[in-house]
């Protein structure tokens, strides 16, 4: 099933939706500050820088139901992001994405492509879920998975 168009908010609160996505290969990631996985902000970033131009896109969606590790708040996230890890790809709005609240968009998405054994669950920080141009999640990938491990599924796609 192609990507619905879903209301999305940015960290610094603009919005946009999933339909400015259209025709762009997409990584989506649910990040934290704290956890053990931050240092891939690096390699998501590395990415972006190489692979943007060519129709790219990273949407990093900060996360604290995972140990606490995200407890700050937009401005916070956005400090963090901006002295300890410099990124210039989206990060969106702090949400949920797994229970009664998780987000729209990380419904669908892990209705697309459930992990083992068929739990749709996020299991931690910095599980990744990659879209192809036409809009289908063809990639659920776990947080150990390193961004430079995606490099060669991204470039084939796009």
């Amino acid at each position: 099933m192609p990507l619905p168009p879903i209301p999305l908010q940015r960290l610094d609160g603009t919005t946009c939706s999933t339909g400015a996505l259209q025709g762009r290969v997409v990584l989506v990631v649910n990040v934290a500050s704290r956890c053990g996985f931050t240092p891939q902000y690096t390699g998501l970033e590395a990415l972006y820088r190489q692979f943007g131009p060519q129709g790219f896109e990273i949407l990093g969606f900060p996360c604290d139901q995972f140990g606490h590790q995200e407890p700050g708040d937009a401005e916070e996230i956005a400090r963090f992001c901006a002295i300890d890890y410099p990124v210039s790809f989206p990060l969106m709005a702090k949400c949920e994405v797994n229970g009664a609240r998780a987000h729209p968009f990380y419904r669908w998405l892990k209705q697309q492509k459930p992990g083992l054994l068929g739990s749709e669950a996020i299991k931690w920080n910095f599980t990744k879920f990659l879209i192809d141009r036409e809009g289908r999640v063809v990639g659920r990938f776990a947080p150990q998975t390193k961004p430079e491990d995606l490099a060669q599924a991204i470039k084939a796609l796009l």
